[in-house]
């Protein structure tokens, strides 16, 4: 199960997740993130209480990082994924060797 709120704030739009980033939820995911882009704001994606994040799921945070999406979490588990993803060269992130 996932939950995503989306808060306009003034220098962004905030897509806060809650759940597990895993298969299942994903198309939920990468709508909102799309949607979001195409309001041509920043965009600020925060894992909240993320308790699992999959293969399917880290790609996913790395396509979103691609595309100029900034990350952010809590929690040590989120965390680490998430400074993990930052850290790949531009290359591993859109999906390539």
């Amino acid at each position: 199960m996932i939950r995503i709120f989306t808060t306009n704030e003034p220098g962004a739009i905030k897509l806060t997740v809650d759940g597990q980033l895993t298969a299942d939820d994903l198309t939920a995911v990468e709508t909102s993130i799309d949607q979001a882009i195409g309001q041509q704001r920043p965009v600020h994606l925060f894992l909240r209480n993320v308790s699992n994040i999959d293969e399917q799921g880290r790609t996913l945070l790395s396509r979103a990082a691609a595309k100029g999406v900034a990350l952010s979490a809590s929690g040590v588990y989120s965390s680490y994924v998430v400074a993990e993803i930052l850290q790949q060269p531009p290359s591993a992130a859109h999906g390539q060797p």
